[in-house]
């Protein structure tokens, strides 16, 4: 069986999506946050760099969520509900490898300068600028990308959407989400669905810390 090592509060919560809306057996090993909001040493133990998530399955170890949710994806959407095939020719896939890796790579760098700059107070505030443009940039390109789609890639729910969710999360979190409204819709649209409800359900609450 699948052990999700979930860490409250963090980006662990859209791999619990994921293994809902795959409909596969999976056990929740639960840590907590220390009053630092770091993870516990004890997440050492699963793999080495003690972050959430990560999850073990068959022996193996994987961890960053990107790769996780190709793992998950590939070994278990037998019917592809959630990703197109792998073919580096067609648009819909290399939209989803796209935006797969642009949630990390590309859009949480300036939402966790933001946070991080902002405990500085009145010290961080000569790269506050710098950051809200980055933030700017991003979610106008996100909010173009997805025009008249419900959905990031084919018009239809993937585990890119559930990858980007994350993104959107913190954007309405530090207010960054408010001036667009397809990216707002999309957020409530994916917060609808059962399967990330019952996520919450078994994760436990899912807030984002200022």
């Amino acid at each position: 069986m699948i052990e999700i090592h979930h860490l409250n509060n963090s980006r662990s919560q859209r791999i619990l999506w994921l293994l809902e809306e795959l409909g596969v057996e999976y056990r929740i090993v639960p840590y907590q946050r220390e009053p630092t909001r770091l993870a516990p040493a004890a997440l050492k133990a699963i793999h080495p760099l003690g972050k959430s998530p990560v999850i073990r399955d068959d022996g193996q170890v994987v961890a960053e969520s990107g790769a996780i949710v190709e793992y998950l994806v590939r070994k278990y959407d037998k019917a592809g509900k959630l990703a197109p095939p792998i073919d580096p020719s067609s648009a819909e896939w290399c939209a989803w490898n796209h935006w797969l890796h642009f949630a990390e790579g590309s859009a949480m760098l300036p939402l966790m300068l933001k946070l991080y700059v902002g405990r500085l107070g009145e010290a961080g505030a000569p790269l506050a600028p710098r950051i809200d443009s980055e933030l700017k940039n991003h979610f106008d390109y996100m909010e173009g990308a997805l025009g008249t789609q419900d959905y990031f890639v084919g018009n239809r729910f993937t585990a890119a959407d559930i990858q980007l969710s994350f993104v959107l999360d913190a954007g309405a979190q530090r207010g960054g989400l408010a001036a667009y409204p397809r990216l707002t819709a999309l957020h409530e649209r994916l917060k609808a669905r059962p399967a990330y409800q019952r996520a919450l359900d078994k994760g436990g609450p899912y807030e984002l810390g200022r």
